[in-house]
């Protein structure tokens, strides 16, 4: 049986919850190792979690007048932050077998996968930029490397351009920056 993987951090956490709250911590805390050998300890958003192969499991948090206990994937429920409302005492917990079951549940329940935005259409280059960024000095050097981000920038802001003088002074503006060397927002990267 794996040796527990607890953390020292949530041992002070737990001596310096309020003396109602150290023996509910406490339990199940030994509830969630009993069920999960080798389960390892963390703290999280600035409290105790139990992390299961690199994936939140669970975690407990102590307040001035009760405890909460989250089982990550299942959802809030009541008026307090995770499944088991407003923790006071430990008769205010469902029996150890319900909640070792509830534990395993969630450990065998796939995360949903992650959605990120999808990327970005790509913006053509305008040839007046074009010719203007290849007739100055390391202008087109400098614009290749560029990040993609950085480069979308100076783009966005010259196809923006409402009018077509606008257009041409930001051509302009951008293409003497570039030269340089500079981003688009260069300005504001020491604030």
């Amino acid at each position: 049986m794996p040796a527990p993987q607890t953390d020292p951090r949530v041992d002070a956490y737990i001596d310096q919850a309020a003396p109602f709250a150290q023996p509910v911590l406490r339990h199940l805390r030994a509830l969630v190792h009993d069920a999960f050998p080798g389960i390892a300890e963390a703290i999280k958003w600035n409290m105790p979690h139990f992390v299961l192969e690199g994936r939140n499991l669970a975690g407990m948090a102590a307040f001035k007048a009760h405890c909460a206990f989250v089982i990550h994937g299942q959802g809030r429920q009541g008026n307090a932050m995770g499944q088991f409302d407003r923790i006071t005492a430990l008769s205010d917990l469902p029996p150890p077998a319900e909640l070792v079951d509830r534990l395993r549940e969630s450990a065998v329940t796939p995360t949903k996968p992650r959605v990120g935005k999808p990327p970005k259409a790509p913006i053509a280059m305008p040839q007046p930029f074009a010719a203007a960024l290849s007739a100055a000095a390391g202008a087109q050097a400098h614009f290749d490397a560029f990040t993609p981000a950085q480069q979308r920038e100076y783009l966005e802001w010259i196809t923006d351009a409402k009018t077509d003088a606008t257009r041409d002074r930001r051509i302009a503006q951008a293409t003497e920056w570039i030269a340089q060397g500079l981003k688009r927002n260069w300005k504001y990267e020491k604030c």
